[in-house]
């Protein structure tokens, strides 16, 4: 028996981090559609019945307690699921993505899931990144790797344009701020020529120190791995590198400022917490994150066009975060597997496959409303020197 104050034992976790990657590997390897439908519903009622046995929460008490340890089974899993892949360009590819998104949504989880402040142009700031990188890759001689962050930080200033009216409003009005920027963002980029208009336009490929991203991976005299494999380990870093920033923001008491004020705006206020500035901060440190994941897709795409920044975008990174559970770091990372990769890999059925996303949506918010992960409960400063 565990003794008081003692950390959790680790094996939940070392059970949970094998039992995931193998389940990434299939999902992305499998082609057959039966095998992957059936392999989604093992995932939704496998999360449903762990749920109810308490697994979850030992598994996410046991990364809470030992949190570095987490980072190194994840990172190992990883790195083993991406061996295992290498050479196939479509699961890289999609791998790659999926990690671009949760980028994305770690940042609406710090928006709406800490602060109360709601966002529905994810796409639109993702754009925003996406449109830099094409922009300076093309016209400046900026480093490559400046380039990521130049596009961030470039999301992150327009945004802030948007926070003033935005904390002036607050609920339902708020929200359409944030769907007439998106609106608004596509209908400019349309009509703009020397953005490339409808046919939008064409990025490089991401270059670090002389070695070109586009270019295979050599691995002996007969194989080598797909390029898409630079790109899912520079996506994967960047989703670990948020997930980390956001995690300590959490553990922070810039967290918990930043929950009193999405709990009750005024019993904030009243205890001396300044409400428009932890908003201001959680709108652009999350728009930031956007920027970033859209200037890695745009040289991983080598291509950009306004149809891949639409508002049905960014109702898909605002269901992956509800999906995932509101606040949860940790669960937009099945809630992102299953929206991004399970439409593409239900082709054959055409225009039913996202009928079925639909309804498998509707069928995990009816038994699981607060999410297939839920956030648990805040314990006061919790592990804040163990990071």
């Amino acid at each position: 028996m565990r003794s008081a104050g003692a950390p959790p034992a680790f094996w939940p976790l070392g059970v949970a981090a094998p039992a995931c990657g193998l389940f990434v590997v299939l999902f992305l390897w499998l082609e057959a559609q039966w095998e992957i439908a059936l392999l989604a519903l093992l995932l939704v009622a496998g999360l449903l019945a762990a749920g109810r046995l308490g697994f979850i929460a030992r598994v996410q008490a046991t990364a809470d307690a030992r949190p570095r340890l987490a980072l190194i089974s994840v990172l190992i899993v990883a790195l083993g699921g991406m061996a295992v892949l290498h050479g196939q360009h479509f699961a890289l590819l999609m791998l790659a993505t999926v990690a671009l998104y949760i980028t994305v949504c770690l940042g609406l989880t710090l928006q709406f899931g800490y602060a109360g402040v709601v966002n529905f142009a994810g796409a639109a700031f993702f754009g925003i990144g996406a449109y830099s990188a094409a922009v300076l890759a093309q016209h400046t001689g900026l480093p490559h790797l400046l380039i990521l962050p130049a596009g961030g930080l470039l999301a992150a200033l327009i945004g802030s344009l948007l926070i003033l009216p935005m904390l002036r409003t607050r609920g339902h009005y708020a929200a359409l701020i944030t769907i007439a920027f998106g609106i608004l963002f596509r209908t400019f980029l349309e009509v703009n020529d020397a953005l490339g208009g409808p046919q939008g336009l064409k990025v490089p490929g991401l270059q670090v120190a002389g070695w070109s991203f586009n270019d295979p991976i050599p691995l002996g005299a007969e194989r080598e791995a797909s390029f898409y494999f630079g790109y899912t380990l520079a996506a994967l870093a960047l989703a670990l590198a948020a997930y980390v920033m956001v995690k300590r923001i959490e553990r922070s008491w810039i967290g918990l400022s930043l929950d009193a004020v999405r709990s009750d705006e005024i019993a904030a206020s009243a205890f001396g917490i300044d409400v428009a500035r932890w908003k201001i901060l959680a709108f652009t440190a999350g728009n930031l994150l956007a920027g970033m994941a859209g200037a890695l897709y745009a040289m991983m795409a080598g291509f950009v066009a306004p149809a891949s920044f639409t508002f049905g975008d960014s109702l898909l990174l605002v269901a992956i975060v509800l999906l995932g559970g509101s606040g949860n770091p940790l669960g937009v990372v099945p809630a992102a597997l299953l929206v991004v990769v399970l439409p593409e890999k239900l082709q054959v059925i055409q225009e039913y496959r996202l009928l079925l996303f639909a309804a498998l949506v509707i069928v995990i918010l009816r038994f699981r409303p607060e999410g297939l992960l839920p956030r648990r409960m805040r314990q006061y400063f919790p592990g804040w020197r163990r990071w």
